[in-house]
Protein backbone atom coordinates (compact mmCIF):
# COMPACT_ATOMS: atom_id res chain seq x y z
CA UNK A 1 0.00 0.00 0.00
CA UNK A 2 1.40 3.40 -1.02
CA UNK A 3 2.31 5.42 2.07
CA UNK A 4 0.35 8.66 2.25
CA UNK A 5 -0.57 10.55 5.45
CA UNK A 6 -4.00 9.40 6.61
CA UNK A 7 -4.39 6.88 3.79
CA UNK A 8 -4.75 3.68 5.81
CA UNK A 9 -7.30 5.22 8.16
CA UNK A 10 -9.32 6.71 5.30
CA UNK A 11 -9.39 3.46 3.31
CA UNK A 12 -10.55 1.33 6.22
CA UNK A 13 -13.14 3.83 7.44
CA UNK A 14 -14.50 4.24 3.92
CA UNK A 15 -14.72 0.45 3.58
CA UNK A 16 -16.56 0.26 6.92
CA UNK A 17 -18.99 2.98 5.83
CA UNK A 18 -19.64 1.11 2.56
CA UNK A 19 -20.19 -2.15 4.44
CA UNK A 20 -22.79 -0.62 6.76
CA UNK A 21 -24.62 1.28 3.99
CA UNK A 22 -24.95 -1.75 1.74
CA UNK A 23 -26.85 -3.64 4.44
CA UNK A 24 -29.85 -1.89 2.89
CA UNK A 25 -29.54 -3.69 -0.45
CA UNK A 26 -30.79 -7.17 0.43
CA UNK A 27 -32.51 -6.30 3.72
CA UNK A 28 -35.96 -7.01 2.25
CA UNK A 29 -34.82 -9.96 0.12
CA UNK A 30 -33.43 -11.67 3.24
CA UNK A 31 -36.84 -11.68 4.91
CA UNK A 32 -38.89 -12.79 1.89
CA UNK A 33 -39.90 -16.07 3.60
CA UNK A 34 -41.35 -14.13 6.56
CA UNK A 35 -42.99 -11.53 4.32
CA UNK A 36 -44.52 -14.29 2.22
CA UNK A 37 -46.32 -15.55 5.31
CA UNK A 38 -47.23 -12.08 6.57
CA UNK A 39 -48.44 -10.59 3.28
CA UNK A 40 -49.37 -13.74 1.29
CA UNK A 41 -46.93 -12.84 -1.46
CA UNK A 42 -47.16 -14.40 -4.90
CA UNK A 43 -44.08 -15.57 -6.77
CA UNK A 44 -44.13 -12.42 -8.91
CA UNK A 45 -44.41 -10.16 -5.87
CA UNK A 46 -41.44 -11.84 -4.24
CA UNK A 47 -39.40 -11.23 -7.37
CA UNK A 48 -40.46 -7.59 -7.55
CA UNK A 49 -39.37 -7.07 -3.96
CA UNK A 50 -35.80 -7.72 -5.07
CA UNK A 51 -36.06 -6.17 -8.54
CA UNK A 52 -37.49 -2.88 -7.26
CA UNK A 53 -34.16 -2.07 -5.59
CA UNK A 54 -32.23 -2.97 -8.72
CA UNK A 55 -34.47 -0.81 -10.90
CA UNK A 56 -34.18 2.08 -8.47
CA UNK A 57 -30.41 1.76 -8.52
CA UNK A 58 -30.37 1.85 -12.33
CA UNK A 59 -32.55 4.96 -12.40
CA UNK A 60 -30.39 6.67 -9.78
CA UNK A 61 -27.11 5.71 -11.44
CA UNK A 62 -28.33 6.85 -14.87
CA UNK A 63 -29.45 10.19 -13.45
CA UNK A 64 -26.12 10.58 -11.65
CA UNK A 65 -24.20 9.76 -14.84
CA UNK A 66 -26.18 12.15 -17.04
CA UNK A 67 -25.89 14.97 -14.50
CA UNK A 68 -22.23 14.14 -13.62
CA UNK A 69 -23.29 14.31 -9.96
CA UNK A 70 -20.40 12.25 -8.58
CA UNK A 71 -17.91 14.64 -10.21
CA UNK A 72 -19.70 17.95 -9.64
CA UNK A 73 -20.71 17.34 -6.02
CA UNK A 74 -18.39 16.27 -3.23
CA UNK A 75 -18.39 12.46 -3.31
CA UNK A 76 -18.22 12.39 0.50
CA UNK A 77 -21.32 14.60 0.83
CA UNK A 78 -23.19 12.65 -1.84
CA UNK A 79 -22.32 9.39 -0.08
CA UNK A 80 -23.49 10.74 3.30
CA UNK A 81 -26.81 12.17 2.09
CA UNK A 82 -27.59 9.06 0.05
CA UNK A 83 -26.89 6.69 2.95
CA UNK A 84 -29.16 8.76 5.19
CA UNK A 85 -31.99 8.83 2.63
CA UNK A 86 -31.68 5.10 1.94
CA UNK A 87 -31.85 4.39 5.66
CA UNK A 88 -34.99 6.52 6.00
CA UNK A 89 -36.83 4.86 3.11
CA UNK A 90 -35.95 1.39 4.35
CA UNK A 91 -36.94 2.18 7.95
CA UNK A 92 -40.34 3.44 6.80
CA UNK A 93 -41.15 -0.07 5.58
CA UNK A 94 -40.43 -1.52 9.01
CA UNK A 95 -42.24 1.31 10.76
CA UNK A 96 -45.55 1.50 8.95
CA UNK A 97 -45.91 -0.72 5.85
CA UNK A 98 -48.22 -3.74 5.88
CA UNK A 99 -48.64 -4.38 2.15
CA UNK A 100 -46.45 -5.09 -0.86
CA UNK A 101 -47.44 -1.96 -2.85
CA UNK A 102 -45.94 0.72 -0.56
CA UNK A 103 -42.99 -1.57 0.15
CA UNK A 104 -42.09 -1.73 -3.55
CA UNK A 105 -42.17 2.07 -3.84
CA UNK A 106 -39.94 2.52 -0.80
CA UNK A 107 -37.53 -0.18 -1.96
CA UNK A 108 -37.34 1.56 -5.35
CA UNK A 109 -36.41 4.80 -3.56
CA UNK A 110 -33.87 2.88 -1.48
CA UNK A 111 -32.27 1.68 -4.72
CA UNK A 112 -32.07 5.24 -6.04
CA UNK A 113 -30.34 6.24 -2.82
CA UNK A 114 -27.80 3.43 -3.07
CA UNK A 115 -26.74 4.80 -6.46
CA UNK A 116 -25.34 7.70 -4.44
CA UNK A 117 -23.39 5.37 -2.17
CA UNK A 118 -21.72 2.72 -4.31
CA UNK A 119 -20.13 4.68 -7.23
CA UNK A 120 -19.13 7.73 -5.10
CA UNK A 121 -17.56 5.34 -2.61
CA UNK A 122 -15.47 3.84 -5.39
CA UNK A 123 -14.46 7.29 -6.58
CA UNK A 124 -13.36 8.19 -3.04
CA UNK A 125 -11.28 5.02 -2.88
CA UNK A 126 -9.68 5.85 -6.24
CA UNK A 127 -8.58 9.26 -4.91
CA UNK A 128 -6.31 7.46 -2.46
CA UNK A 129 -4.92 4.73 -4.72
CA UNK A 130 -2.81 4.73 -7.86
CA UNK A 131 -0.37 1.84 -8.23
CA UNK A 132 -2.43 -0.15 -5.72
CA UNK A 133 -5.86 0.79 -7.07
CA UNK A 134 -6.79 -2.85 -7.60
CA UNK A 135 -6.28 -3.48 -3.90
CA UNK A 136 -8.15 -0.31 -2.89
CA UNK A 137 -11.24 -0.96 -4.98
CA UNK A 138 -11.00 -4.66 -4.10
CA UNK A 139 -11.17 -3.65 -0.42
CA UNK A 140 -14.23 -1.50 -1.08
CA UNK A 141 -16.03 -4.16 -3.12
CA UNK A 142 -15.15 -6.69 -0.42
CA UNK A 143 -16.77 -4.46 2.19
CA UNK A 144 -19.78 -3.99 -0.08
CA UNK A 145 -20.06 -7.76 -0.43
CA UNK A 146 -20.05 -8.39 3.32
CA UNK A 147 -22.53 -5.55 3.78
CA UNK A 148 -24.84 -7.07 1.17
CA UNK A 149 -24.65 -10.38 3.04
CA UNK A 150 -25.27 -8.88 6.49
CA UNK A 151 -29.12 -8.97 6.41
CA UNK A 152 -28.93 -12.76 6.24
CA UNK A 153 -26.90 -12.69 9.45
CA UNK A 154 -29.26 -10.17 11.06
CA UNK A 155 -32.11 -12.46 10.05
CA UNK A 156 -30.77 -15.36 12.07
CA UNK A 157 -30.03 -13.48 15.32
CA UNK A 158 -33.53 -14.00 16.82
CA UNK A 159 -33.27 -17.75 16.25
CA UNK A 160 -29.77 -18.02 17.72
CA UNK A 161 -30.77 -16.01 20.79
CA UNK A 162 -34.00 -17.91 21.30
CA UNK A 163 -36.15 -14.81 20.92
CA UNK A 164 -38.53 -16.44 18.45
CA UNK A 165 -38.92 -19.29 16.01
CA UNK A 166 -39.71 -16.90 13.15
CA UNK A 167 -37.31 -13.94 12.81
CA UNK A 168 -38.91 -10.53 13.11
CA UNK A 169 -38.68 -9.02 9.63
CA UNK A 170 -39.30 -5.52 10.93
CA UNK A 171 -36.33 -5.84 13.28
CA UNK A 172 -34.08 -6.90 10.39
CA UNK A 173 -35.07 -3.83 8.35
CA UNK A 174 -34.61 -1.54 11.36
CA UNK A 175 -31.14 -2.94 12.06
CA UNK A 176 -30.11 -2.55 8.41
CA UNK A 177 -31.34 1.05 8.49
CA UNK A 178 -29.44 1.72 11.70
CA UNK A 179 -26.23 0.46 10.07
CA UNK A 180 -26.80 2.86 7.16
CA UNK A 181 -27.17 5.77 9.60
CA UNK A 182 -23.85 4.81 11.18
CA UNK A 183 -22.39 4.72 7.67
CA UNK A 184 -23.53 8.29 7.03
CA UNK A 185 -21.96 9.45 10.31
CA UNK A 186 -18.65 7.77 9.51
CA UNK A 187 -18.63 9.27 6.03
CA UNK A 188 -19.28 12.87 7.01
CA UNK A 189 -17.06 12.92 10.10
CA UNK A 190 -14.09 10.75 9.20
CA UNK A 191 -13.80 10.07 5.46
CA UNK A 192 -11.70 12.44 3.37
CA UNK A 193 -10.78 12.70 -0.32
CA UNK A 194 -7.26 11.61 -1.23
CA UNK A 195 -4.49 13.40 -3.14
CA UNK A 196 -5.47 11.86 -6.50
CA UNK A 197 -8.79 13.70 -6.54
CA UNK A 198 -9.37 15.31 -9.94
CA UNK A 199 -10.47 18.90 -10.36
CA UNK A 200 -14.17 19.65 -10.04
CA UNK A 201 -15.78 18.84 -13.40
CA UNK A 202 -18.20 20.93 -15.42
CA UNK A 203 -21.53 19.54 -16.54
CA UNK A 204 -21.18 17.48 -19.72
CA UNK A 205 -24.09 15.20 -20.54
CA UNK A 206 -22.18 13.58 -23.42
CA UNK A 207 -19.93 11.83 -20.88
CA UNK A 208 -22.80 9.47 -19.97
CA UNK A 209 -22.51 7.86 -23.42
CA UNK A 210 -18.75 7.78 -23.75
CA UNK A 211 -18.67 4.14 -22.68
CA UNK A 212 -19.54 3.25 -26.27
CA UNK A 213 -17.03 5.51 -28.03
CA UNK A 214 -13.86 4.61 -26.12
CA UNK A 215 -12.78 1.04 -26.93
CA UNK A 216 -11.11 0.26 -23.62
CA UNK A 217 -13.98 1.59 -21.52
CA UNK A 218 -16.49 -0.10 -23.85
CA UNK A 219 -14.87 -3.52 -23.42
CA UNK A 220 -14.73 -3.09 -19.64
CA UNK A 221 -18.44 -2.20 -19.65
CA UNK A 222 -19.38 -5.27 -21.70
CA UNK A 223 -17.31 -7.51 -19.45
CA UNK A 224 -18.94 -6.03 -16.39
CA UNK A 225 -22.38 -6.55 -17.95
CA UNK A 226 -21.93 -10.32 -18.12
CA UNK A 227 -20.42 -10.43 -14.66
CA UNK A 228 -23.32 -8.51 -13.06
CA UNK A 229 -26.00 -10.76 -14.54
CA UNK A 230 -24.44 -13.68 -12.72
CA UNK A 231 -23.49 -11.86 -9.53
CA UNK A 232 -26.83 -10.37 -8.52
CA UNK A 233 -28.78 -13.41 -9.65
CA UNK A 234 -26.49 -15.54 -7.51
CA UNK A 235 -26.72 -13.27 -4.46
CA UNK A 236 -30.52 -13.16 -4.62
CA UNK A 237 -31.07 -16.83 -5.46
CA UNK A 238 -28.48 -18.89 -3.55
CA UNK A 239 -29.56 -18.01 0.04
CA UNK A 240 -33.15 -19.00 -0.77
CA UNK A 241 -31.96 -22.10 -2.63
CA UNK A 242 -29.87 -23.13 0.39
CA UNK A 243 -32.82 -22.53 2.71
CA UNK A 244 -35.01 -24.83 0.59
CA UNK A 245 -32.24 -27.46 0.45
CA UNK A 246 -31.73 -27.44 4.21
CA UNK A 247 -35.47 -27.62 4.91
CA UNK A 248 -35.82 -30.52 2.47
CA UNK A 249 -33.10 -32.38 4.40
CA UNK A 250 -34.72 -31.61 7.76
CA UNK A 251 -31.97 -29.24 8.87
CA UNK A 252 -32.58 -26.02 10.79
CA UNK A 253 -33.34 -22.72 9.11
CA UNK A 254 -30.77 -20.97 11.30
CA UNK A 255 -27.99 -23.10 9.77
CA UNK A 256 -29.34 -22.40 6.29
CA UNK A 257 -29.35 -18.64 6.85
CA UNK A 258 -25.83 -18.72 8.27
CA UNK A 259 -24.78 -20.64 5.17
CA UNK A 260 -26.46 -18.03 2.95
CA UNK A 261 -24.64 -15.23 4.76
CA UNK A 262 -21.31 -17.03 4.51
CA UNK A 263 -21.66 -17.75 0.78
CA UNK A 264 -22.09 -14.05 0.01
CA UNK A 265 -19.71 -12.71 2.67
CA UNK A 266 -16.79 -14.91 1.59
CA UNK A 267 -16.77 -12.87 -1.61
CA UNK A 268 -15.30 -10.05 0.46
CA UNK A 269 -12.14 -12.09 0.93
CA UNK A 270 -12.17 -13.10 -2.74
CA UNK A 271 -12.44 -9.47 -3.84
CA UNK A 272 -9.59 -8.33 -1.59
CA UNK A 273 -7.22 -11.13 -2.60
CA UNK A 274 -8.07 -10.71 -6.29
CA UNK A 275 -7.32 -7.00 -6.03
CA UNK A 276 -3.89 -7.63 -4.54
CA UNK A 277 -3.06 -10.27 -7.15
CA UNK A 278 -4.35 -8.15 -10.01
CA UNK A 279 -1.98 -5.32 -9.12
CA UNK A 280 0.89 -7.80 -9.52
CA UNK A 281 -0.25 -10.26 -12.18
CA UNK A 282 -2.61 -8.17 -14.30
CA UNK A 283 -6.33 -7.48 -14.17
CA UNK A 284 -7.22 -9.46 -17.29
CA UNK A 285 -5.66 -12.69 -16.02
CA UNK A 286 -7.33 -12.55 -12.60
CA UNK A 287 -10.67 -11.57 -14.13
CA UNK A 288 -10.64 -14.49 -16.58
CA UNK A 289 -9.77 -17.02 -13.86
CA UNK A 290 -12.59 -15.71 -11.66
CA UNK A 291 -15.13 -15.87 -14.49
CA UNK A 292 -14.18 -19.44 -15.42
CA UNK A 293 -14.53 -20.67 -11.82
CA UNK A 294 -17.81 -18.90 -11.06
CA UNK A 295 -19.36 -19.69 -14.44
CA UNK A 296 -18.52 -23.39 -14.11
CA UNK A 297 -20.12 -23.64 -10.68
CA UNK A 298 -23.21 -21.78 -11.92
CA UNK A 299 -23.71 -24.60 -14.45
CA UNK A 300 -23.67 -27.43 -11.91
CA UNK A 301 -24.83 -26.05 -8.54
CA UNK A 302 -28.49 -26.87 -9.13
CA UNK A 303 -27.76 -30.60 -9.40
CA UNK A 304 -26.74 -30.77 -5.70
CA UNK A 305 -30.00 -29.59 -4.16
CA UNK A 306 -30.41 -32.84 -2.21
CA UNK A 307 -26.92 -32.64 -0.68
CA UNK A 308 -27.01 -29.46 1.45
CA UNK A 309 -23.55 -29.90 2.98
CA UNK A 310 -21.81 -30.42 -0.36
CA UNK A 311 -23.97 -27.69 -1.90
CA UNK A 312 -22.83 -25.28 0.80
CA UNK A 313 -19.15 -26.06 0.18
CA UNK A 314 -19.62 -25.64 -3.56
CA UNK A 315 -21.45 -22.35 -3.09
CA UNK A 316 -18.72 -21.06 -0.78
CA UNK A 317 -16.24 -21.49 -3.64
CA UNK A 318 -18.75 -19.84 -5.97
CA UNK A 319 -19.23 -16.94 -3.59
CA UNK A 320 -15.46 -16.48 -3.29
CA UNK A 321 -14.98 -16.32 -7.06
CA UNK A 322 -18.17 -14.64 -8.27
CA UNK A 323 -17.27 -11.16 -7.02
CA UNK A 324 -13.48 -11.39 -7.41
CA UNK A 325 -13.58 -9.89 -10.90
CA UNK A 326 -16.01 -7.11 -10.01
CA UNK A 327 -13.42 -4.75 -8.56
CA UNK A 328 -11.10 -5.33 -11.52
CA UNK A 329 -13.70 -4.19 -14.07
CA UNK A 330 -14.34 -1.11 -11.94
CA UNK A 331 -10.62 -0.46 -11.53
CA UNK A 332 -10.12 -0.72 -15.28
CA UNK A 333 -12.87 1.83 -15.90
CA UNK A 334 -11.40 4.23 -13.34
CA UNK A 335 -7.97 3.94 -14.97
CA UNK A 336 -9.17 4.25 -18.57
CA UNK A 337 -11.61 7.12 -18.05
CA UNK A 338 -11.01 10.87 -17.99
CA UNK A 339 -9.71 11.63 -14.48
CA UNK A 340 -12.15 14.53 -14.16
CA UNK A 341 -15.15 12.24 -14.69
CA UNK A 342 -14.25 9.06 -12.82
CA UNK A 343 -17.42 9.29 -10.72
CA UNK A 344 -19.55 9.61 -13.85
CA UNK A 345 -17.80 6.63 -15.46
CA UNK A 346 -18.33 4.44 -12.39
CA UNK A 347 -22.01 5.46 -12.15
CA UNK A 348 -22.45 4.79 -15.87
CA UNK A 349 -20.97 1.30 -15.77
CA UNK A 350 -23.24 0.31 -12.89
CA UNK A 351 -26.35 1.69 -14.55
CA UNK A 352 -25.68 0.12 -17.94
CA UNK A 353 -24.74 -3.26 -16.51
CA UNK A 354 -27.76 -3.63 -14.24
CA UNK A 355 -30.43 -2.86 -16.82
Amino acid sequence: MTRLPGKRQSLYLLALAELFAMALWFSASAVIPQLTLAWNLTGAEKSWLTMSVQIGFVVGALASAVLNLADRVSARVLFTVSAFLGSSFNALIALSVNDIGPALILRFLTGISLAGVYPPGMKLMATWCKEDRGFGIGLLVGALTIGSASPHLLNVIPELTGSGTVPNWRLVLFLASALAIISAIISILFVREGPYLGKAAQFNWRLAGKAFSDKGVRLANFGYLGHMWELYAMWAWVPLFLLASYERAGLGTAAARLAGFSVIAVGGLGSLLAGKLADRLGRTRITMISLVISGSIALVAGFFFNSPVFLTLLCLIWGFAVVADSAQFSTAVSELSDARYVGTALSRIRASCMV
